[in-house]
């Protein structure tokens, strides 16, 4: 009798959440760093390794209750990103996340959402196909990721031939359970996934589900520990802090592939 063995899980790669713009030049790990925190700057650094560039939608949606960059702005600007700053891994779109708390901000639907979402990664795959802007599929329920996934597929863009697709809207979430196991269908589906700003917690459930991830969480957390050092009082800005965080997370992780290959 043969049996047949299940896929090994796809290696796993993390971006640390990055506030500031100089780490790219001087981090020795992979990084993601926002849009909002690069945009308008006359020099921009030189990047070290590869990186991951997120599009500060959350904060443009919530403060501002929709994009003030049209689609032809924002692929301008991830050009020169990938020109000038070198290394550019992969680049969120537009994308409009399903937070309650962002849906109230934007008056508009989840269904909305969802449109105005495929409909910016449409245009920009047409205005810059050259770049490794991605896709990301969002949602609130499980079926409305997947109503996500359908509305791209119907729009030409078949998720399970791109090379790497976000997953939204699953950070600030109080429950796991849900983002667990729908990264868990996506990936039986043949999806790539990038998980944006995945709880550490997690991750160490759902590491086989993802291709990659990254959080700023360690900053969050580092608001509440004393610093490690004369220079600053807390360690919500501190590069040690925030590589012994990654490092922290990642030895879960490795012990998490242990217990279950």
């Amino acid at each position: 009798m043969t049996t047949t063995a299940p896929p090994p899980a796809p290696p796993f790669e993390f971006f640390l959440g990055a506030h500031h713009p100089a780490w790219l030049e001087t981090a020795d790990v992979p990084l993601c760093v926002s849009h909002r925190r690069l945009t308008g700057r006359r020099a921009l650094p030189r990047a070290r390794h590869r990186w991951f560039l997120d599009s500060g939608g959350f904060s443009e949606l919530s403060l501002h209750g929709g994009w003030r960059q049209d689609a032809r702005t924002y692929a301008a600007a991830v050009r020169r990103y990938h020109e000038e700053v070198g290394q550019l891994h992969a680049a969120a779109q537009q994308d409009w996340m399903c937070e309650w708390d962002v849906l109230r901000k934007t008056g508009k639907t989840l269904k909305q959402h969802l449109e105005l979402t495929v409909a910016n990664f449409v245009e920009l795959r047409s205005l810059a196909p050259d770049l490794p802007i991605i896709p990301v599929i969002q949602g609130w329920t499980s079926v409305s990721y997947f109503q996500c996934v359908d509305m791209f597929d119907k729009a030409g863009v078949d998720l399970t031939k791109e090379p790497l697709v976000g997953v939204g809207s699953i950070c600030r979430r109080p429950r796991l359970d849900l983002p667990v196991m729908l990264l868990a269908d996506l990936a039986r589906a043949g999806i790539r996934i990038h998980a944006f700003g995945f709880k550490k917690a997690g991750l160490k459930i759902a590491h086989k589900s993802v291709v990659s991830a990254d959080s700023l969480a360690w900053s969050y957390g580092g608001r509440h520990e004393r610093g490690c050092s004369e220079s600053h009082q807390r360690e919500n800005n501190c590069m040690r802090h925030a590589l012994w965080w990654r490092q922290d997370l990642l030895d879960h992780i490795t012990d998490a592939q242990r217990r279950c290959p």
